[in-house]
């Protein structure tokens, strides 16, 4: 597939975790709105660090910042004081083009409402990210992707012939065709069935294992939270815990 060169360290408050495996690090995030004639504080002095291989669950009632956490950190929204590092990089130095073309080789993501192109096939839907890179086995690797997710039967389909599951596994295809270094989630399986959650949930964590990519999610679901290695909880823009499934299963 691709070879990427492997990402610089990075500092961390975390003294035990080298800094060579970071793949993420939130230093100091504060991120706020103007609301009419008052600045709304999103987040308030956060402080997060995430090695590859490492999965890592947000959490915390609606409202309490998650998905602003998830955007800064991708680089598609910027931080009004704090830095983000990424791969290596420091996201505010980095022009809009930059930040895109960092996006592609590095991130994966997954959304909620799967964010497929319905003009295009689950092949080809699974093959842009690739072909945006100049990959000329694109073909083959998505193929190999969906054939691996269960879709193999459904190669040349378009979104509006495909179930909520279905589009939700082309959407992990599409996710690690890059090979990813980091993959974001948001609420992954929140618009799916018990069952079909159920499914994608083995698919994610499966791909993320074999990948070794690092994996930040936010989400409502404690059982999908429970999967990770560590879960953050927010509330009002700050971190008031930080603990590991093992932890609460003591408690």
């Amino acid at each position: 597939m691709l070879n990427q060169p492997a990402p610089a360290g990075a500092e961390t408050r975390k003294p035990t975790m080298g800094t060579d495996a970071l793949i993420l690090t939130l230093e100091g995030i504060y991120k706020s709105f103007l609301s009419g004639t008052e600045r709304l504080e999103v987040l308030r002095d956060v402080n997060l660090a995430l090695a590859k291989g490492e999965s890592c669950a947000v959490v915390g009632p609606s409202g309490s910042g998650k998905s602003t956490l998830l955007a800064l950190s991708a680089g598609l929204d910027r931080p009004t004081a704090g830095r983000v590092i990424l791969a290596g990089h420091d996201l505010g130095r980095l022009t809009e083009d930059a930040l895109a073309d960092l996006r592609r080789r590095w991130v994966g993501f997954v959304f909620q409402t799967f964010q497929l192109i319905p003009t295009l096939t689950a092949l080809e839907n699974v093959m842009v990210p690739a072909e945006l890179l100049g990959v000329t086995s694109a073909r083959r690797i998505a193929s190999d992707l969906l054939e691996r997710v269960g879709l193999a039967e459904r190669l040349h389909h378009y979104p509006a012939q495909l179930s909520g599951g279905e589009q939700q596994r082309v959407a992990l295809a599409r996710a690690f065709v890059n090979r990813p270094r980091i993959l974001f989630c948001d609420e992954p399986t929140g618009n799916l069935d018990a069952e079909t959650a159920a499914r994608v949930e083995e698919l994610l964590f499966s791909l993320h294992a074999e990948f070794e990519a690092g994996l930040l999610l936010v989400t409502h679901n404690g059982d999908l939270a429970s999967r990770c290695m560590r879960i953050v909880t927010l509330r009002a823009g700050r971190i008031i815990a930080e603990k590991t499934p093992l932890e609460e299963v003591r408690r």
